[in-house]
């Protein structure tokens, strides 16, 4: 759901909810006007049985508040959807870094950030196909803010099918292993969504991440 259709959507739930007040009020209104008649026409000699009429009092009693309820829950949303629409703003066209070990090739150079860890001595990338056949594989030059594969293989070729590929980082102190680690896809924000009452980013890696996964990027691209 995009950020306009969840703002219409606050909005035509908060119009449902005020309706529903509204009639209810009509409803409450007319009924307290028939049982005031009721009481004041009733033969003394044989008074009405007041029970039904408590009944029904208790029932109108539980409908006003589940409609109160409904409508400050429309009031909610509505809140939640312009929040959203700020967020959105807020984000669209900023340059993030997205973690993933799953990275779209569309023929343009994908930048990353590796996140070496400090007591690492050497970093090592790999990255295989969907059919987890080695493509590439390289020693990371640990001097590099940026690093950066442009579909090269380690055939010689350049890889000329959109396509996904998975990236692996090994550290390594001297020669002990001491972790994996995926990119830091460097990327910019297309696209801002909500789902599950969460905000999701599309991005121009045609990657998608939800808002715990993306990080505000200003560092040089290269």
């Amino acid at each position: 759901m995009s950020t306009i259709e969840s703002t219409t959507a606050a909005q035509t739930q908060t119009t449902a909810s005020s309706a529903a007040t509204q009639q209810f009020g009509e409803e409450f209104n007319n009924f307290i006007k028939l049982l005031t008649a009721q009481v004041q026409n009733q033969d003394p000699l044989s008074p009405m049985d007041s029970t039904q009429f408590v009944d029904q009092l208790a029932t109108f009693s539980s409908l006003e508040q589940q409609v109160q309820t409904n409508s400050a829950l429309g009031g909610i949303s509505s809140l939640i959807g312009e929040l959203h629409t700020m967020f959105a703003s807020e984000w669209l066209g900023e340059t993030v870094t997205v973690e993933s070990s799953w990275v779209p090739y569309t023929g343009s150079e994908i930048r990353y950030l590796a996140n070496t860890p400090t007591d690492a001595d050497d970093a090592y990338l790999t990255v295989r196909d969907s059919e987890g056949e080695l493509v590439w594989s390289e020693k990371l030059d640990m001097e590099d803010g940026v690093h950066t594969w442009n579909g090269q293989t380690n055939s010689g070729d350049t890889i000329t099918n959109d396509e996904i590929f998975e990236f692996n980082i090994d550290y390594y102190r001297g020669e002990e292993y001491i972790g994996l680690g995926v990119p830091q896809v460097i990327t910019t924000i297309t696209d801002v969504s909500t789902e599950n009452g969460g905000l999701r980013f599309g991005t121009s890696s045609h990657l998608s991440a939800d808002l715990t996964s993306v990080n505000k990027y200003s560092g040089a691209m290269s």
